[in-house]
């Protein structure tokens, strides 16, 4: 099967295209190339942040520039992220467990961290979106698998991602922070 990537030779792959316009207001593209910012860390999803705003977007004119930090939110802003999913037996779960503590999104409730070693919990609306591969949307009490062009609107609940097929899944993450949601 072909990849729908557009930089294969990157980790994640996303050709970011971005607009703006001149001193006599005509727009143009001001950005064409591979999305500089990557996470490409062993044992997590690989990941690239295409465009943030609010307090975790980066100042000046790109704020996802190359090694910019970014968690899971941005508060007061939005984060647009694209992340590839590899299968679950491919993680570093004690990796994860010390990522999902350090941006202090464990999961809250009645939730099993047991039951999936992803469940987290962001203060976030999210627009999810397969882009390729499959993937377990796993809740509280039940899940339900992703297929490519199948949308999951994520409102701040405990969740887990479950790849169980043999290859990468693809997805596209929009999160909005709760206090721009309203």
């Amino acid at each position: 099967m072909t990849s729908s990537r557009s930089d294969p030779e990157s980790p994640v792959g996303t050709r970011r295209f971005v607009t703006g316009e001149d001193a006599e207001g005509r727009s143009y593209f001001v950005f064409d190339g591979p999305a500089p910012n990557r996470v490409t860390e062993p044992g997590l999803p690989q990941a690239q942040v295409i465009w943030a705003t609010g307090e975790a977007a980066a100042p000046g004119a790109d704020p996802a520039p190359a090694g910019h930090p970014f968690g899971f939110h941005s508060p007061r802003g939005t984060v647009f992220r694209i992340a590839e999913f590899p299968p679950d037996a491919q993680y570093d779960h004690a990796r994860l467990a010390r990522f999902i503590d350090d941006n202090k999104v464990r999961a809250s409730g009645p939730a099993d961290p047991a039951r999936h070693f992803w469940f987290h919990k962001t203060q976030t609306l999210d627009y999810a979106i397969c882009l390729e591969g499959e993937i377990h949307a796993v809740l509280d009490k039940e899940e339900r698998l992703m297929r490519p062009g199948d949308v999951l609107v994520q409102r701040a609940t405990n969740h887990s991602w479950s790849n169980r097929s043999n290859r990468v899944c693809r997805m596209a993450f929009i999160l909005i922070d709760l206090e721009l949601e309203g």
